[in-house]
Order: structure tokens, then C-alpha cells, then sequence
């Protein structure tokens, strides 16, 4: 993934689908798709208002700046130096870099904990060999964690367009997302194949993507 790093770049989040590199194209705020996926993740989760809420993978904050609207305590970090140079400006001061290899710890840039880490289409982006690491650091300051993850066979995604990005590394099944998450300090406390209003696009699938709801085994958090 550190190599990866520097591809989500202006050409990644304005010019993806020309270019062949992302599914994004003029990647902008538009609250009437936002708004109401953070409004299913507060229902499913029974986000409190004091709970906080960190957004692993906030890219430029939208995520972010939603659920700030809905008066949720939230901030964000992602590896793209593009994305948080242009973080929403409304919520710049909450989001940051972050770095997520082995050879950098600095995954989450806070100096307090989370009640919640949130990750939406973000693993697939990791390697196999850092995911242990990333998912273990993120259980380290997190007590609660809900990972929204596309699925593969192994090698191809079953949702087609998932496959045009050039970042997304890693298509593996539920099964195999399951086992990552438990063997580094997680327990599956829920699982879905479609959660009402997050990434409802894509339903038709079936197995398209995994909806966990993971649980902290770290006795700092018991």
C-alpha cells in the first residue's frame, strides 16, 4: 500500500473513469446521497451523539461533514495527501493524513481514542501482507468497528466496476475478511450482504460487499 499511495492523486478523484484508474469522475460533495447513507449508518449502528466516530478512509470529508451535520462527533484520516489538501473546507480541521505500512504506525493522527471506527470501501485498497498490521493498529485506539468491504473470488471482484480500479489489491470473499479481522483482535459481532440505504447501487448483487459490525477483544476496551 505505501506504494500504492501516490496514485490517489488529482487524476484518481477528477479524472478516474477517463483514465482508467478509479470509478471516480469529478468526485464532489452531493448531500443528497451523504446525508442519508450516514443517517442508515447512525440507525444501524445507534451512533449516540457523544459517541466518537473516526472515518478510516475519509478521502475529502464528506462522510465526515454528514454526520457532523446529523451532530455526530466524527473526524477522519486517509493516506491522500490530494484528498485532505482538498478536504471539504467546512471540515478540514477534523480530518488528516495518515500513513498505514508496516514501516509507519502513524495509522490513525489523533491523541485520543475512538468509540467507533467506521471504514467504507478501504480494505480492498490494503495488501495482504499490511492488512494484519492496519486492522490490528486501528483495534488499538477503536473499541467498535463497521468495514463496508467489496468481495471477491480471490483474484476479481463479483461487482464488475470494482475491478476498473486500478488501487483495488485485495478480492476476497466474507469468509476470508471474517478470519483477517479475528486473528487480529476482532470479533464479527454482525454480518450483511446489503445494509437499506448504504451503498444500495450495488445490491442487486447479492455478495457484491460485506457489512461488518466488528467488536474490540482488546482489554483496553472490556
Amino acid at each position: 500500500m505505501k506504494n500504492n499511495s501516490e496514485l490517489y492523486n488529482e487524476d484518481y478523484f477528477e479524472h478516474g473513469i477517463e483514465k482508467g484508474i478509479s470509478c471516480y469522475s469529478n468526485y464532489r460533495w452531493i448531500p443528497e446521497l451523504t446525508i442519508p447513507m450516514a443517517m442508515a449508518m447512525i440507525d444501524w449502528l445507534h451512533l449516540s451523539r457523544d459517541a466518537q466516530i473516526l472515518d478510516y478512509g475519509c478521502s475529502r470529508g464528506y462522510l465526515v461533514k454528514a454526520l457532523r451535520l446529523l451532530h455526530r462527533q466524527a473526524w477522519g484520516c486517509d493516506i491522500s495527501k490530494y484528498a485532505i489538501d482538498n478536504c471539504d473546507k467546512d471540515v478540514e480541521q477534523f480530518c488528516f493524513q495518515c500513513y498505514c505500512d508496516k514501516s509507519n504506525s502513524e495509522i490513525i493522527p489523533f491523541n485520543f481514542n475512538f468509540d467507533w471506527c467506521i471504514s467504507k470501501d478501504v480494505f480492498e485498497h490494503i495488501s495482504v501482507e499490511d492488512l494484519p498490521e492496519v486492522v490490528s493498529l486501528i483495534g488499538q485506539r477503536c473499541q467498535k468497528m463497521f468495514a463496508v468491504i467489496p468481495l471477491g473470488d480471490g483474484n476479481t471482484f463479483n461487482v464488475p466496476a470494482y475491478n476498473k480500479d486500478i488501487t483495488h489489491i485485495t478480492a476476497q470473499t466474507s469468509d476470508w475478511w471474517a478470519d483477517i479481522f479475528v486473528k487480529n483482535g476482532w470479533e464479527v459481532d454482525k454480518f450483511y450482504y446489503s445494509m437499506k440505504g448504504i451503498k444500495d447501487n450495488w445490491a442487486d448483487y447479492g455478495f457484491g460487499n460485506g457489512f461488518f459490525i466488528l467488536q474490540n477483544n482488546n482489554v483496553l476496551f472490556k
